[in-house]
């Protein structure tokens, strides 16, 4: 399992600073970020929390942050640690919320972390990154700040600079679980998959009770193509922990790619009986969905998320119901049901300005809408409508440098001009968007097939259909295309 460095509002919660805040107290060492607690009670439980969060033992560090706030009720690094860990993205809020109203009372380097978080979830990537910097200047002897730093460069998809700075943390503490893991996605990234082997067998080394490492190189396997040995790790995983649940979805990815999908849906039905919270029980139905989806079933897809939307409305988690929405918006768009597509975008939108979330998530979703209500224009045909808000949306975006959604622009840019022909220009853009998601990749080969190139289309088409995204719905929606068409180039 890698660490996620997005915060889309679909909603994807980020967790990497969770992996980032290992701190130890000041007068430890210096050049190590304090920790700010006034009760040596609050700092065990803070600190074997700590443990098994940098291990993605979420469900287990719950339990000791919540310790840690119940001792010390103003400990902001323990709120903010315990928010990534907690089962719904209302429950983040509230959390985060207590965390960041306690932030002037912390250390400067507590208070660049909170802060970092602030504007990541409002779409500020620049602004982020900018902290982080700043942060590892000021406590350059902390393996977590330089792994934090590294997280960001990572969620950027500059591979290299993460793994400059992994290493960095490494150099300080060969001890250190996290940065291997990582490590090995970075080279993962880069198509290095030897290196990102090397990486994820000393992680295993490191810690191997635990069951990430297992579940990661699995990860590497399924990349690979190699199915079935990846299974056999995430089995190893699950033996450690029968609940960690990436393992599950990882094994049903596996069956989805193997062409067996009853297989991996009972699988998830499994992972679902035994899920220990409504967080998990909503994972397995999005991966149910997604195993659908893949194999062409978009009504059960549909099915599936209806449930998981229902789960969320239950706890009137506004956030989660937003992303489902948007989850369902996007099935339509598939479906090229462009009115009942658009009819759920805004109902994603109402229901994240109904949100108790700050302004600025609310103003990163708006951009989020923009973006959705072009595609949803350029499927209707309606160019100079998708234009305008193409426009708009690449306007936005760069006042605040969201290097997620500028992707997202130029991919948008790439469509209107394959739409009016200009398949050099809708070229120039795709390979300007994220090239990690598949989809991109397949709009590359169409791109290059009615340019007249051949080979390069077969080269993207292929990169498309084997891309073994794991638990992907961009995925799950061209993959056979895109196997259908690499057999008829």
């Amino acid at each position: 399992m890698k660490i996620s460095k997005s915060f889309n509002y679909a909603l994807t919660i980020t967790v990497s600073l969770l992996f980032a805040t290992g701190l130890v107290p000041a007068q430890a060492e210096p050049g190590k970020i304090p920790i700010t607690t006034s009760s040596e009670e609050a700092m065990k439980f803070f600190l074997q929390g700590r443990d098994l969060g940098e291990k993605l033992r979420f469900l287990e560090s719950r339990k000791y942050y919540q310790k840690a706030v119940e001792a010390d009720t103003t400990f902001a690094l323990a709120y903010l640690n315990l928010s990534f860990t907690l089962p719904t993205v209302k429950g983040f809020f509230e959390t985060f919320d207590k965390a960041l109203a306690l932030v002037e009372n912390v250390s400067d380097g507590e208070q660049m972390m909170i802060r970092a978080i602030e504007v990541g979830i409002g779409g500020e990537a620049e602004k982020q990154l900018e902290i982080y910097k700043k942060l590892v200047a000021a406590y350059p002897k902390d393996e977590r700040a330089h792994n934090l730093l590294g997280n960001s460069f990572f969620g950027r998809q500059d591979y290299e600079a993460a793994i400059a700075q992994y290493e960095k943390a490494l150099s300080i503490n060969s001890e250190f679980s996290q940065p291997y893991n990582q490590l090995g996605y970075s080279y993962r990234f880069l198509n290095k998959y030897a290196e990102a082997e090397t990486a994820f067998k000393k992680y295993i080394k490191l810690i191997p009770d635990d069951p990430n490492p297992y579940d990661s190189y699995a990860e590497l396997l399924m990349k690979m193509g190699k199915y079935e040995e990846s299974i056999e790790y995430y089995r190893k995983a699950l033996g450690i922990t029968p609940v960690f649940f990436n393992s599950h979805i990882g094994i049903a990815s596996d069956f989805n790619f193997l062409g067996q999908h009853e297989k991996a849906r009972e699988q998830l039905q499994k992972f679902y009986a035994v899920a220990a919270d409504v967080g998990q029980r909503r994972v397995a139905l999005q991966a149910k969905a997604i195993s659908y989806a893949d194999e062409g079933n978009m009504d059960k897809a549909l099915s599936e998320l209806k449930k998981q939307y229902t789960l969320a409305k239950n706890s009137d988690d506004y956030p989660a119901m937003a992303g489902d929405m948007n989850l369902m918006a996007n099935i339509m768009l598939e479906l090229n049901n462009t009115d009942q597509a658009l009819e759920f975008f805004k109902k994603s939108m109402k229901l994240t300005e109904q949100a108790l979330v700050s302004n600025e998530v609310k103003a990163n979703a708006r951009r989020g809408f923009m973006f959705n209500s072009a595609r949803v224009a350029i499927k209707q045909g309606n160019l100079e409508e998708a234009k305008v808000l193409s426009k708009k949306f690449h306007k936005a975006v760069e006042k605040i440098g969201n290097t997620f959604q500028d992707r997202q622009a130029h991919a948008l840019a790439g469509m209107i001009a394959y739409v009016e022909g200009d398949f050099g220009k809708a070229i120039a853009q795709y390979e300007q968007s994220n090239l990690q998601n598949p989809y991109n990749l397949f709009r590359m080969a169409l791109a290059f097939k009615k340019n007249g190139d051949t080979e390069k289309a077969k080269d993207y088409c292929k990169q498309a259909a084997e891309h073994n995204t794991l638990n992907s719905f961009n995925y799950s929606f061209i993959r056979q295309k895109a196997k259908d068409m690499l057999s008829s180039i």
